[in-house]
Formats: structure tokens, C-alpha cells, sequence
């Protein structure tokens, strides 16, 4: 099994999880790279992006698994990808998928956070996620108990750290959050601003993930 490290930015962020899983088989394709595919009668490339972007988020370190039918240098896949590959997505590295995707623990994060008419301190904020509890509303499965598709979670446990410095414009958040079981979409971060320091949000947010660490926070590779 191989692993691509790849990066999703500019107008790419827009490309949702789906996008994706349809432009990496063509992308394969392309580039003269045959991969394993599922058998039956509506076989399709075997891939698996490891835990899917949100929407409108970039990223430096997507993960992508997939095998290849026949050797193929892996220096050489980069290269040939990234021929085709449409704007905003280049391959960084192609190596041998050796760690288990589940032992990636934290996602760390950093936030552009921009005001329209200045920023508070980055000691508010920090001051603000020292509190023990963070309840919102989150998405959830529909169930015959929760017809809503909505229920409350406390999402303070799910942030391991978190801190904030000046930026041009406002602020810069960098967060380490954790990535599954569960894991935690920093979008909630901000709307727990909403709910109960609205004052301290900011007017408009980029999110970039930039790296995924393990248990002992090191780099997953």
C-alpha cells in the first residue's frame, strides 16, 4: 500500500470530500498510473483519504492510500500527479503506508482570525478557553430518540491546546484538536465564541490544517 501526502489550497479548499474521490482516479488515470480497483460490476479505484477536509478549509498535509498494480519509483509519482492534478492540489511525497491511519490522535490547526474593527487581545481569548466547559450544538445522526439531526457537546475536552498571537488584520489561532473518536471541526471553536463571548469573534476565519501528530504528538507519516 502507498500513501500520498498532498496539499488542498486556494480555489481547491471548495472541492468537497466527494470532489476528491472522483478527481484522484482521473488524476491516476491521467498520469499513466494504474491502481487497484474493487471488484464486481461497478468496480472503482481502491483509495481512501484520511479524515475527510470540511469544506471550504486548506490543508499541508492530506493523506491519500491507494496501490499501485505495477512498481512505479515512488519520487517519480509526485511528479507525474502533479502534471494533472487541477489547481490548488500538489502531491508533496509518496512513500510505503506503513502507520495505521487510527493512530493519528490531534490535528493541529491555524486560524486566520480577521475583524472589521479591531481585534481584541489575544490574553481575552486565551483567558476566554481556560473554562472547563464548552457546550454547543453540533451535527448528529437522526435517530429515533434525536429527529433533529442536532445535540449538545461539551467540546472543551477536545481541545488540547490552544493559543493566540497579532496579526495583521486581527489574529492568529493556532490550535491542536483532537482528529477521531471523537474529533472536533474547529468551526465549533468559533461558534462557541458565538454563544458565549460574541464580542470575540471574529467578522471572518480561514482554517488551515497543518499537521497531524500521533499520540505523543509527534509528526504521522
Amino acid at each position: 500500500m502507498n500513501r500520498l501526502l498532498f496539499r488542498k489550497t486556494g480555489r481547491a479548499i471548495y472541492l468537497s470530500h466527494l470532489d476528491l474521490m472522483r478527481t484522484f482516479p482521473r488524476a491516476f488515470l491521467r498520469a499513466g498510473l494504474a491502481v487497484k480497483h474493487t471488484e464486481g460490476y461497478n468496480p472503482h479505484a481502491f483509495l481512501s483519504i484520511a479524515l475527510p477536509l470540511p469544506l471550504g478549509q486548506a490543508s499541508d498535509c492530506e493523506l491519500l492510500d491507494f496501490q499501485l498494480l505495477s512498481p512505479v519509483p515512488e519520487a517519480e509519482v509526485p511528479f507525474r500527479l502533479n502534471a494533472v492534478l487541477p489547481e490548488g492540489l500538489e502531491v508533496l511525497r509518496c512513500c510505503e503506508a506503513v502507520r495505521p491511519v487510527k493512530e493519528i490522535r490531534y490535528v493541529n490547526y491555524r486560524l486566520e482570525m480577521l475583524y472589521d474593527c479591531g481585534a481584541p487581545s489575544p490574553e481575552a481569548l486565551s483567558a476566554f478557553f481556560e473554562r472547563e466547559s464548552l457546550v454547543v450544538t453540533k451535527k448528529a445522526k437522526k435517530t429515533k430518540s434525536n429527529r433533529t439531526g442536532f445535540a449538545e457537546a461539551d467540546i472543551r475536552p477536545l481541545i488540547r491546546r490552544i493559543s493566540f498571537e497579532p496579526a495583521q488584520g486581527g489574529l492568529l489561532c493556532h490550535a491542536l484538536v483532537a482528529a477521531q473518536n471523537p474529533s472536533l471541526n474547529p468551526e465549533y471553536v468559533m461558534k462557541a465564541l458565538s454563544a458565549y463571548a460574541p464580542e470575540l469573534r471574529p467578522d471572518f476565519v480561514r482554517y488551515r490544517r497543518t499537521a497531524l501528530l500521533d499520540a505523543d504528538e509527534r509528526p504521522f507519516a
